[in-house]
């Protein structure tokens, strides 16, 4: 399992505030995507995001997003190790993705560039 990077998620009431402030702060443009209802911006290492009450207070319990090499071989390692697999591997927008809560107590999205 390779590492690429982490995104930070940012929940925000205000997308469309939010969005100069992170293009400026990471000297990018926003990648816009929404999905179940909340309307999603990507900008270098951060992703906003902005909806509903509900689908926020869940999101907020992941702790940041990481880049992995291949989601599959990242499922074997993290039931190797004693996490969790609480959603996934499955497609989204940004590519195949899976969440698990880790022996700590953290949860982590873990995501793929793959078709």
């Amino acid at each position: 399992m390779e590492i690429l990077g982490a995104t930070l998620r940012v929940c925000v009431d205000d997308l469309e505030t939010a969005i100069p402030f992170y293009e400026r702060l990471a000297g990018g443009r926003a990648q816009r995507f929404e999905r179940g209802g909340v309307q999603v911006a990507a900008i270098g290492c951060f992703l906003l995001m902005s909806g509903p009450p509900a689908e926020l207070e869940v999101l907020r319990k992941v702790a940041a997003t990481i880049a992995v090499t291949d989601v599959e071989e990242t499922h074997k390692v993290l039931t190797e190790v004693g996490a969790h697999i609480i959603a996934g591997p499955i497609a989204s927008p940004a590519g195949r993705n899976l969440i698990a809560l880790h022996p700590d107590g953290s949860v982590y999205e873990y995501v793929d560039r793959q078709a």
